[in-house]
C-alpha cells in the first residue's frame, strides 16, 4: 500500500477519531488517503491555530489524541500557538504537517524550512518520516507519548514524496500498561506528616485531579479527612463546589480570600500541581510550609518548592493509598474553623452582586452568577484569555471535573471560540457557552463559519469593553495608568448575522438569564455580545489589597 495510506491506518489503529485543519499541496497524498477512512473524521478550519485549539479541548475533553493538521511553512507556523498552548496545558495532541520533498530539504527551496526543530521546544517529540517503513513506529511512538502523564503535544512531518512510496508494512497495535505507583514507605511518611500537622493541612489541587479516578479519590479523602481542597484555574470541578471542603480557586497573583486558609496551614498537599498556573513563590516564598508533593512525575526543581516527601506514580492509587491509611486510622482530627470562615467569606464574595438591576454596562459578577444558573452540572464553559478570565476564575465554580475550561500555562487568546466547537463534537448533549473578550474573540473569529457548516449548537459571549482590558488592568496595578489600549469593534449582531448565526445584546443586567435560555434554545450558534463593566477590575484590586483573614 502507499505510505499515506498506512499512516492514516495507523492512526485508525491508534482510535484516532479527528483530524482539524487545513490541507496543503505537500499532503495532499494523505488527505486522499485520509478520505476514504471511516474511523476518522476530518474537519475543514479557517486556520490552522483555530484547528490546533479544537485538537486540544477535543483532548483536555476526552483524554485521548486529536490530529491537527497544516501543510508546510506558513501552514506549520499557524499551528504552532495552538499546539504550545495544548502541550503546556496538559492536553494531549498531534500535530500533522506536510513537508515538500525530502531531497530538498538540505538547501534553500520553496517554503521549506525545519519545522521540526521550530516544534521541537513546544511538544513532548517532534520528527519526520524519512522512510515508509518506520511510519507504525512512528506513529505508536507519538500517540504513546501525547496521552502517557503528563500529557502533551507530539508532531509528525510527512514529506510529499516519502507520502507516495509503497510499502509492505502493517501498524502497530497500540498495548495499554497500568501506570506505576509510589512506594507504601513513602505514604506511611506522608500519611504521618499530614496527621501530625500542628494546623489544619490544605490541599492544593492542580491539574492532574481533574481526572475522573483521581477526582474520586479525592473527593472521598476530604469526605473521610475535612481537609479544604484549594484549585488552580485548569483544576476546577475536581471537588463539587457545594462541598463543606472546597475553597474555590486560587491563581489571581494577588492575595484573595483563600489565601488565609493556606497561609494558616503549616503543611501543604500539592496534589497534580503545574507550577505553570501558579508559581509557589506566591504561596510559599519563605518556605515556611511543609510540602507533600504528589503526582506522575518528580517535583520541579524550585528554590521555593522544595518537597520533602515526593509520592510519584499515579494520582488515583496514591489517593487511594492514602484513602486505605485514613480509614485504617480511624480518620484525621482538625480544628477546620479557620477553612470554614474562608469558604463563608468566599461564597459570600461570589453571591455579591447576583440581585445587581444596572443599565448600560453589568457586573463580571453578575454575569457569572446568571451564567452559572444557565449552565447544568455537567454542562461546558470555556475561558478565553483577558480580563474576563481572572473573574470567571474567581467566581464561576463546577461540580464536576473539565466543565470550565481555562487555557492557564500559556495562555493563549482566541482558545475559546474553536475550543467551543471542539466541545460541541465531543458532547452534543451539553449546553456549550465560551466567553471571549472582544479582543480575543477576532483572533479567530473566521472559525464562526466553520461552526455554523458544522451547526454547532454553541452559545459564544463577548464582554465588550473596546479596549485589552487584562493589560490595562496589570499596568493600572504596576504603574497607576495604561498606555493606549483601546480599538473599535464590528457591528455584533450584523457580523452574527453575515455568518448565519444568532445575534443578541444585552445591556441590562435584567435580561441576561432571559437571552441566554433563548441562545440556547435556537438551532446553531449563537452570539451573545455583553456590555461590561470593567470598573470592576481596580475595585476588586483594592479589595484584594485590604483582605482580612475571616479568623
Amino acid at each position: 500500500m502507499k505510505a499515506s495510506d498506512l499512516f492514516v491506518k495507523c492512526l485508525e489503529e491508534e482510535g484516532i477519531e479527528y483530524i482539524f485543519g487545513v490541507p496543503g499541496e505537500e499532503n495532499a497524498d494523505f488527505m486522499i488517503s485520509l478520505e476514504k477512512s471511516e474511523k476518522i473524521r476530518f474537519v475543514l478550519t479557517r486556520h490552522e491555530q483555530g484547528a490546533a485549539f479544537m485538537a486540544e479541548i477535543y483532548g483536555r475533553l476526552t483524554g485521548n489524541t486529536a490530529g491537527c493538521l497544516g501543510t508546510l511553512g506558513p501552514g506549520a507556523t499557524n499551528l504552532i500557538t495552538g499546539v504550545a498552548d495544548a502541550n503546556m496545558d496538559r492536553a494531549p495532541l498531534l500535530a500533522l504537517t506536510g513537508q515538500g520533498s525530502s531531497q530538498r530539504l538540505h538547501k534553500e527551496s520553496h517554503q521549506i524550512m525545519d519545522v521540526v526543530k521550530m516544534f521541537e521546544p513546544v511538544t513532548k517529540w517532534a520528527t519526520t518520516i524519512l522512510h515508509q517503513d518506520n511510519i507504525p513506529e512512528i506513529t505508536r511512538k507519538a500517540i504513546r507519548l501525547a496521552r502517557s502523564e503528563k500529557p502533551g503535544a507530539v508532531h509528525i512531518e510527512l514529506p510529499e514524496d516519502i507520502a507516495k512510496l509503497q510499502t509492505t508494512t502493517k501498524p502497530l497495535k497500540p498495548l495499554r500498561f497500568r501506570r506505576a505507583v509510589t512506594d507504601d514507605k513513602i505514604v506511611d511518611k506522608a500519611f504521618e506528616l499530614l496527621k501530625n500537622a500542628r494546623h489544619p493541612p490544605i490541599i492544593l489541587a492542580g491539574n492532574g485531579c481533574i481526572r475522573k479516578r483521581a477526582s474520586k479519590q479525592l473527593r472521598l479523602f476530604c469526605e473521610q479527612t475535612g481537609i479544604g481542597v484549594i484549585n488552580t484555574f485548569m483544576a476546577k470541578g475536581c471537588v463539587d463546589m457545594d462541598a463543606d471542603y472546597c475553597l474555590y480557586t486560587i491563581g489571581l497573583q494577588a492575595r484573595d480570600v483563600v489565601a488565609c486558609a493556606l497561609e494558616a496551614a503549616d503543611v501543604v498537599l500539592a496534589l497534580g500541581y503545574d507550577m505553570v498556573e501558579y508559581h509557589p513563590n506566591l504561596w510559599n516564598k519563605e518556605g515556611e510550609r511543609h510540602i507533600i508533593h504528589a503526582d506522575f512525575q518528580p517535583a520541579e526543581i524550585d528554590s521555593d518548592y522544595h518537597p520533602e516527601t515526593e509520592l510519584v506514580g499515579d494520582l488515583a492509587h496514591t489517593l487511594w493509598m492514602l484513602n486505605e491509611r485514613v480509614a485504617a486510622n480511624g480518620g484525621l482530627k482538625f480544628d477546620h474553623s479557620n477553612q470554614v470562615a474562608t469558604r463563608r467569606t468566599m461564597t459570600d464574595e461570589i453571591a455579591l452582586h447576583k440581585d445587581d438591576d444596572t443599565e448600560g454596562s453589568i457586573r463580571p459578577q453578575t454575569v457569572l452568577w446568571d451564567c452559572r444558573q444557565v449552565m447544568g452540572p455537567e454542562d461546558i464553559l470555556l475561558s478565553d484569555v483577558g480580563a474576563h478570565k481572572m473573574w470567571i476564575a474567581r467566581h464561576y465554580h463546577c461540580h464536576e471535573p473539565n466543565t470550565c475550561l481555562i487555557p492557564n500555562g500559556f495562555c493563549s487568546m482566541g482558545f475559546a471560540l474553536p475550543g467551543a466547537i471542539a466541545a460541541s463534537l465531543v458532547h452534543p448533549d451539553r449546553r456549550i457557552l465560551s466567553i471571549s473578550g472582544d479582543a480575543g474573540y477576532l483572533m479567530n473569529v473566521q472559525e464562526m463559519e466553520t461552526a455554523k457548516r458544522l451547526n454547532s449548537n454553541i452559545v459564544t459571549m463577548i464582554w465588550e469593553d473596546h479596549e485589552y482590558g487584562l493589560i490595562a488592568w496589570k499596568q493600572e496595578n504596576e504603574f497607576g495608568r495604561h498606555t493606549d489600549l483601546s480599538f473599535n469593534n464590528p457591528d455584533w449582531l450584523k457580523l452574527a448575522d453575515s455568518f448565519g448565526w444568532h445575534g443578541h445584546k444585552v445591556e441590562n443586567s435584567r435580561d441576561l438569564v432571559s437571552t441566554l435560555e433563548k441562545a440556547f434554545d435556537e438551532e446553531g450558534p449563537s452570539l451573545v455580545v455583553v456590555a461590561i463593566d470593567y470598573r470592576e477590575n481596580m475595585l476588586l484590586t483594592e479589595r484584594l489589597g485590604d483582605i482580612c483573614c475571616p479568623i
